[in-house]
């Protein structure tokens, strides 16, 4: 990257805001359905908050407008991490996130495209996401538009063979307008990633599949900003990969780093604690 970021310390703010909002909503969410995705939700708020408020273009009074960027979660579980932010762009009324997960809601565990306004993919069973950015980017060159498909995959999710099949697909086809973003918290379900399937090195395996690489703090804002503005043209030749390094339950200490929250409740004491550190974080 040879530029920095053109965004005021107000627009900093306020997606770091937004990223804490994602944060308090989640909790509340899953407090509704009494088990839910904290870790790998939290890990990537700062991700959701500086796409969603800064860099996609998107129209939400209009979801389906044809010259959109897309939006694919591979990692579908951390769900409850961007219905809070697509009800306050606007997608649709942010009372409707209070049926989360009760019968007859559109908004399960999982995103369901077919039934949430703002949602390009049904995504659930890992590793199908970077495939399906590769059908849209493909999809943007026969139509002729230029818009990017933004794929976000958790470091667990690359253990899937299909992801590299994808990769290996999108270098080939020379998809410049193919972004896919690596959510790495290092940790799963069962334990600590490199432990039950190592996937190290992360960087040079999608360098050697053919594409441009960026590592950055998935928790820096500014640093966010700066890699996604300064993205090879969406008409170039190279699909990028951004890994971003983060923390499963970044912004509550006793879940930090932990595999054990990656689906889980809290009880009324630790939402408190959990709450208060989220509001106090920088």
């Amino acid at each position: 990257m040879t530029k920095t970021a053109s965004i005021s310390p107000e627009k900093i703010e306020l997606i770091k805001e937004k990223a804490k909002m994602s944060r308090l909503e989640t909790i509340r969410l899953i407090s509704l359905a009494k088990s839910g995705h904290y870790g790998s939700s939290f890990s990537s708020s700062e991700i959701f908050a500086t796409l969603y408020y800064h860099i996609m273009n998107y129209k939400a009074d209009d979801p389906k407008w044809p010259k959109r960027d897309r939006f694919v979660m591979g990692k579908g579980h951390s769900a409850v991490g961007v219905y809070p932010i697509l009800a306050d762009v606007g997608f649709f009324p942010k009372e409707e996130l209070d049926t989360y997960t009760q019968v007859g809601s559109a908004f399960g565990d999982h995103p369901d495209m077919n039934k949430i306004k703002g949602v390009d993919f049904s995504s659930g069973s890992i590793g199908h996401g970077l495939s399906v950015g590769v059908g849209m980017s493909l999809g943007a060159r026969v139509d002729n538009e230029n818009y990017r498909s933004y794929i976000l995959m958790g470091d667990g999710e690359l253990q899937e063979g299909q992801v590299w099949e994808a990769a290996m697909s999108a270098a080939s086809f020379k998809l410049g307008n193919l972004v896919a973003i690596v959510d790495n918290n290092k940790v799963t379900v069962d334990g600590n990633t490199e432990e039950l399937m190592n996937i190290n090195p992360i960087k040079e395996k999608w360098e050697n599949f053919g594409w441009n690489v960026v590592e950055v703090d998935g928790h820096d804002i500014e640093a966010l900003v700066e890699t996604f503005e300064n993205l090879p043209p969406a008409d170039s030749d190279v699909p990028t990969a951004i890994i971003c390094d983060t923390v499963a339950g970044k912004g509550v200490s006793f879940m930090e780093h932990g595999y054990e929250w990656h689906v889980a409740n809290l009880g009324e004491g630790d939402i408190k604690r959990a709450i208060e550190e989220i509001e106090g974080g920088n």
